[in-house]
């Protein structure tokens, strides 16, 4: 007999499995976003696995999250000169499109570094409550699958020389700032990152990067 006890583990089950479907985060055409993402390998590799370890893998990253991004660099609101001129070009279309395309992809990456990635385990998945810092899991998942519905990114596999680049940005209230005025802007959760990057020390940070780089 099918109770709500033995209902509610399948339930679970069946909605986790849409959220971290690719077709249920994206809007756009993956086919069509795969030939527009040509121009992105240069940087982002092909499949959008970078093989520069300054330039984010974009590989398995929820489209939500790149469609907000993608949309903050075309408005010149995230302090990026690259992406500037090239977001420009992108119609609501194109973002869609892409977003969907680089949601569908697998992401590969290189191993977590074994001298440090246990320090950034520990912070990831328990966060340390004397200096509020949350983990890191209430976000982006256990295994950095992040949430498409609230926006949060995918994490598993990012490059760690990227992701210190990022948490140092963002402790410097420096990873959103509008290109024209030099004044800091806003994304949809970054202040949340910007609070929780002042917490952390250099050496949390490389920990973290580290340890991040090796999720799958």
């Amino acid at each position: 007999m099918l109770t709500v006890k033995t209902f509610a583990p399948i339930l679970a089950t069946v909605l986790l499995a849409a959220v971290l479907t690719p077709a249920a985060q994206a809007k756009g055409n993956a086919e069509a976003g795969a030939t527009k993402a040509a121009v992105c390998t240069a940087c982002h590799g092909v499949n959008g696995n970078s093989v520069n370890p300054e330039w984010p893998n974009l590989a398995g990253q929820n489209a939500r999250y790149i469609e907000e991004q993608l949309r903050l660099f075309r408005a010149g609101h995230r302090n990026n000169m690259v992406m500037y001129p090239l977001a420009m070009a992108l119609t609501d279309e194109d973002i869609a499109d892409l977003a969907a395309y680089f949601s569908t992809q697998t992401p590969s990456g290189q191993e977590a570094d074994a001298a440090n990635y246990k320090t950034g385990e520990a912070l990831y998945r328990g966060g340390d409550r004397t200096r509020g810092i949350p983990s890191c899991t209430s976000c982006h998942g256990p295994v950095g699958l992040g949430n498409p519905g609230s926006g949060f990114p995918a994490l598993r596999a990012q490059h760690s020389t990227y992701t210190l680049k990022q948490l140092l940005d963002y402790a410097a209230d420096q990873r959103y700032v509008d290109i024209a005025t030099n004044t800091p802007t806003k994304s949809r959760n970054g202040h949340m990152m910007s609070s929780i990057a002042k917490r952390l020390n250099d050496d949390d940070k490389k920990a973290l990067a580290s340890y991040i780089q090796g999720l799958r």
